[in-house]
């Protein structure tokens, strides 16, 4: 069963295809979703948050590996002597 948070909320009107507004209706009427506006509300969510990830990855392959590592490393060696012992 989805669950969804307390967030403000604004009404918008939609057009979607009648086939789709179906299977939401089905989605609703087997209690997965206890709206029609809770279902398209998850799946614009799941939606954007496809979106954000496939941004970063690839804002991330932008990366050089080497270059970041170094930076990572950097300084590293003048301060390990005073990391304590575990």
């Amino acid at each position: 069963m989805y669950h969804h948070t307390k967030m403000a909320k604004a009404k918008i009107a939609i057009t979607i295809d009648r086939a789709m507004v179906e299977r939401v209706d089905r989605l609703v009427a087997s209690r997965a979703f206890p709206s029609r506006s809770e279902a398209i509300q998850a799946a614009v969510e799941e939606k954007l948050a496809r979106l954000d990830h496939t941004r970063l990855a690839a804002e991330c392959a932008k990366l050089d590996r080497d270059a970041e590592k170094a930076l990572a490393e950097e300084g590293l060696g003048a301060e390990i002597d005073e990391w304590p012992e575990y």
